[in-house]
């Protein structure tokens, strides 16, 4: 009881800092995917289509929540100001120019991916189901810009941003901001590299959930685990889809910065096509001479049950992890500082997870062919692991330049479970 009660009191005295996103935002969209899921299931609704569908199933609980319940549009990190509106004449001009660095900005992401052949080879993943998509949508996307901005532009405190700063260098106007214009490309550059990416791979996992009889899992601790985990990535890719897709000021979940330095690109970069590093022949492809987890456990029924819960409570992390950022999702951004769900534990709850699950479902240590190979194997995996160690110091370096992050970075330290549980271990050694 004496315990209980001076975490209590603790707790009191060092809150957490405040989440820029709601529980409720993540619990919105998982109920609304589920319920697609559950009538694409006994439809037999297995296609690309259905796919899609199953991310704005997702999408669209999350707007709502965020705007009737959070009101995130009242926001003042939206920079709107919605108790006046200017008149547009006043803001005509600089919406125009505004959509001349926006239309440039979606002329050169078209020209690389007319150029760019792996945008159009399955090798890598389904690209071309994604340029089809954005052939789709680009004439509307287009249209729907110019009553966009001359709206929000009337509210913007500022509405003079990098994509104005664009527009006004290539119109030769004068007061451009260089760093502005930057970060808008950099920008730009994460959303149509990584959406690309989410939308070839949503059909495939979304399709193989949908056609599996879930009562034929309930047989086998494998196939029941097989099961729960594509369950879990089929959440990770429609919320991270969502996320890409969802960036709108009136939302509060626009870009702030995308990540200005250059190791945190590459450290991102080397774990997706075509730059991927730990694909099959690459030089951090850890599986040759591997067997997974049901091969070296066959046999042993409990055994097998338990591995298989273990990689599911790590996959749920996984998706419990995604969930939490709601419509924020995104790579080599900051959108708005996430303390609460798994982010009250571990300030990288995902990468722990991951990697977690690489470790016990390959297991590299364990060979086939062969000692050689696993040691190869071991020591790759660490390298992998490496990566991502990478992949966190260099986002933190990125978000630590917000106040907000520092604070919530302290308060992890002081009071997160998983770097208080990593400080003992080296306190003791």
């Amino acid at each position: 009881m004496y315990h209980d009660s001076a975490l209590a009191t603790a707790s009191a005295a060092d809150p957490r800092p405040r989440s820029a996103v709601s529980t409720g935002v993540g619990l919105a969209g998982l109920a609304g995917m589920v319920a697609w899921l559950v009538v694409a299931h006994r439809l037999g609704l297995d296609g690309p289509y259905a796919a899609l569908v199953n991310v704005a199933a997702c999408a669209l609980p999350m707007v709502l929540w965020s705007l009737l319940v959070d009101k995130v549009h009242r926001n003042p990190s939206t920079g709107i100001d919605w108790s006046s509106a200017r008149p547009w004449r006043e803001t005509l001009d600089v919406s125009v120019t505004k959509l001349t660095g926006l239309w440039l900005t979606w002329g050169g992401i078209a020209a690389i991916y007319a150029l760019g052949r792996f945008w159009w080879d399955t090798r890598y993943a389904n690209y071309p189901f994604a340029m089809w998509c954005f052939e789709i949508v680009a004439p509307a996307l287009f249209l729907l810009s110019i009553p966009y901005v001359l709206w929000l532009d009337r509210r913007l405190v500022e509405p003079r941003d990098g994509a104005w700063s664009l527009g006004a260098w290539l119109m030769g106007i004068d007061g451009i901001d260089r760093e502005a214009i930057y970060n808008h490309l950099r920008s730009w550059a994460v959303k149509a590299f990584f959406l690309a990416f989410m939308l070839s791979i949503v059909p495939p996992g979304f399709g193989d959930f949908v056609r599996t009889d879930p009562r034929s899992a309930l047989r086998d601790p494998v196939a029941l685990a097989g099961y729960c985990i594509t369950f879990m990535f089929v959440i990770d890719v429609a919320f991270a889809t969502a996320g890409y897709i969802l960036t709108f000021r009136p939302l509060d979940s626009h870009i702030r910065t995308a990540n200005p330095y250059a190791a945190g690109w590459a450290a991102a970069l080397i774990c997706y096509p075509p730059f991927l590093l730990m694909g099959d022949g690459g030089p951090l492809d850890y599986h040759p001479g591997t067997a997974d987890w049901t091969v070296w456990l066959g046999g042993h029924t409990w055994l097998l049950a338990g591995m298989g819960a273990v990689l599911v409570a790590l996959t749920g992390i996984y998706a419990w992890a995604t969930i939490a950022f709601g419509i924020r999702f995104s790579n080599l951004t900051h959108r708005g500082i996430l303390t609460h769900g798994p982010y009250a534990w571990s300030r990288h709850p995902a990468y722990l997870s991951k990697n977690l699950f690489w470790w016990l479902s390959t297991m590299p240590f364990l060979a086939t062919t062969g000692w050689q190979d696993a040691v190869r194997n071991t020591a790759v995996m660490a390298c992998v692991s490496g990566v991502y160690y990478w992949r966190a110091r260099t986002e933190e370096r990125h978000l630590g330049l917000d106040p907000a992050y520092r604070d919530y970075s302290g308060w992890m330290a002081r009071n997160g479970a998983v770097p208080r549980a990593f400080a003992r271990v080296l306190r003791r050694r």
